[in-house]
C-alpha cells in the first residue's frame, strides 16, 4: 500500500477517535452550568474556642476556686466545659497543657477521657440496635453468638459464657472479674501466663481470657469490667463490618457534630497536635513497659497499652465536644439527638442504685446522670444535673486518690453551681 495512503488513514482514524471522545464529553459538560461548590468543611468546635471567650469578670471568683482546687491536688492542668439546656455557655482551660513546652491549657486541647469512652461505645451499640444489626439480647459467644469465631469457641471452658448477652456487657454483668488482674491493665502478666511472644492483639487477648473461669453466672450480679467493653467494641466491628474507630466517628460522633475525638496512643511522641501532656502524681515511680521490653517508663506513657483499650477507655477529646456529644443523646430538643427517644430512655433507665445504666455509671430518676473515667495521667467527670446543666472536667494529671478523685471533682461542681450558676452567660458557643 502507498505510504501516503497509510499515513492519511491513520490520521483519519485518530481524528475519528478524538471526535468521538469530544462528542461524549460534550454530552456531559455544559459551559454555562455553574461549577459544583466544594464540599463544606465541618464545623470544628475546638478550632473556634479560646480562654478569652470565657474570661468573664463576674466569674473570676469561680476561676479562682477552680485554680485553688487544682493546686490543692497538684494537678498541672484541667479543662472545664459547662452546658445548659444543650447550649455551651462556658469552656475554659486552667493551668498547663504541656508545662515543659510552656503551653497553657485551652478549651481546644484534647485529653484522654478514660472510661467516659464507654458512653460513646454504648451509643454505638444503640445505633446498631436501631438499624436492626444488634439486639441487646443477642448472645456474644458460641455458634449463635455475634463473636462466633472458632478461635473463641474453642477457648471456652465454662458453658455459662454462652449465656452472656450484649446487655450483660453494657451493664457489667457478663461474669468477668478482675480476680487475676484487669485484663486490660495486666498485659505483662498475660504475656507470661499464656507464653505469648508479645502484647496480644484483641483476638488473642479474648481467646486467652475465655480460658479463665467466670466469676459469677452472667446476669446474676455485676462487677465493673473494662474487658466487657472491649468485647462491645469488637461486637461493633463485627456487626458493622467496619473498624471500631471509623464506625464510631462516622455514625456517632460526626452526626453529633464532634470532629476532634480520636483513640489515643501510648506515648508522648504519638500524641495528636492539640493533645496535652500527661502527668502522674508526686511520688509516682517509673514502671516496666507494658510490652516486656524491660524499659522503665512513666506509667502514663508506656505503663499500659492505652490504644488497646479501644471503646473501654481509649478515646480522647475536649470537654466542649463531649458536651456536644451528651447533647446528642440526652433527649432534649435543642440539639437533635442521634438516637431515638426510645434508645435514650433505655440508656438512662433507672432500676436501682446497684444496677449500672447503659454506658452511664448512674442515671437517677430525677435526671442526674454521671459518667466517670480515670487513668494514670487523667481524670474525667461528666455530670448532668436535673436543672439542665451539664458540667464536664478532664485533667491531665492523676492523683493518689485514683478513681475516688472524681468524688472531689463532683463536690467542686456542686459548690460552683451553688455560687455561680446564676452568673453563667446566656449564649451558645456550639455555633452552627
Amino acid at each position: 500500500m502507498d505510504r501516503k495512503k497509510i499515513v492519511t488513514g491513520i490520521s483519519v482514524f485518530i481524528a475519528a477517535i478524538g471526535f468521538a471522545v469530544l462528542s461524549a464529553a460534550s454530552r456531559h459538560w455544559n459551559p454555562s452550568a455553574p461549577a459544583e461548590p466544594p464540599a463544606a468543611k465541618p464545623f470544628r468546635l475546638n478550632d473556634t474556642l479560646s480562654n478569652a471567650m470565657s474570661d468573664i469578670d463576674t466569674l473570676a471568683d469561680m476561676d479562682s476556686m477552680i485554680c485553688r482546687f487544682l493546686r490543692q491536688w497538684e494537678i498541672k492542668g484541667a479543662s472545664l466545659a459547662i452546658m445548659r439546656n444543650d447550649s455551651l455557655v462556658y469552656a475554659k482551660g486552667y493551668g498547663w497543657a504541656d508545662e515543659e513546652k510552656g503551653e497553657r491549657m485551652t478549651p481546644g486541647n484534647i485529653l484522654r477521657m478514660a472510661s467516659v469512652s464507654k458512653l460513646i461505645t454504648a451509643a454505638g451499640i444503640m445505633v446498631l440496635k436501631e438499624r436492626n444489626l444488634v439486639s441487646l439480647q443477642d448472645t456474644v459467644f458460641g455458634p449463635g453468638g455475634i463473636l462466633n469465631d472458632s478461635l473463641f469457641t474453642a477457648s471456652i471452658r465454662n458453658r455459662n459464657m454462652y449465656g452472656i448477652t450484649v446487655e450483660h456487657l453494657l451493664r457489667h454483668q457478663g461474669g468477668f472479674t478482675n480476680s487475676r488482674g484487669d485484663p486490660m491493665f495486666s498485659t505483662r502478666d498475660i504475656i507470661r501466663q499464656f507464653g505469648l511472644s508479645g502484647p496480644p492483639d484483641h483476638d488473642t487477648l479474648v481467646s486467652c481470657i475465655l480460658k479463665r473461669p467466670l466469676g459469677y453466672r452472667p446476669g446474676s450480679w455485676q462487677r465493673y469490667s473494662n474487658f466487657g467493653y472491649l468485647l462491645l467494641s469488637m461486637i461493633i466491628e463485627k456487626a458493622s463490618g467496619q473498624d471500631y474507630e471509623d464506625f464510631i466517628q462516622e455514625n456517632v460522633l460526626h452526626p453529633a457534630g464532634c470532629y476532634d475525638l480520636h483513640l489515643a496512643y501510648n506515648y508522648y511522641e504519638q500524641k495528636y497536635p492539640n493533645e496535652v501532656r500527661y502527668y502522674t502524681h508526686a511520688g509516682s515511680e517509673k514502671v516496666q513497659e507494658y510490652n516486656m521490653s524491660g524499659r522503665l517508663v512513666e506509667r502514663c506513657y508506656g505503663g499500659n497499652d492505652i490504644h488497646a483499650l479501644s471503646g473501654a477507655g481509649a478515646w480522647c477529646g475536649s470537654p466542649a465536644e463531649l458536651c456536644r456529644f451528651v447533647a446528642s443523646i440526652d433527649g432534649k430538643p435543642e440539639v437533635p439527638d442521634i438516637l431515638s427517644s426510645g434508645s435514650v430512655a433505655e440508656m438512662t433507665e433507672y432500676f436501682d442504685k446497684d444496677t449500672y445504666s447503659l454506658g452511664w455509671n448512674d442515671t437517677k430518676p430525677d435526671g442526674e446522670w454521671t459518667r466517670t473515667g480515670t487513668l494514670i495521667g487523667t481524670s474525667a467527670l461528666v455530670k448532668c444535673f436535673p436543672d439542665g446543666e451539664c458540667w464536664i472536667m478532664i485533667t491531665n494529671t492523676s492523683t493518689w486518690r485514683g478513681p475516688g478523685f472524681t468524688r472531689y471533682t463532683e463536690r467542686l461542681f456542686r459548690k460552683c453551681r451553688e455560687l455561680y450558676s446564676p452568673l453563667l452567660p446566656h449564649r451558645d458557643m456550639f455555633g452552627s
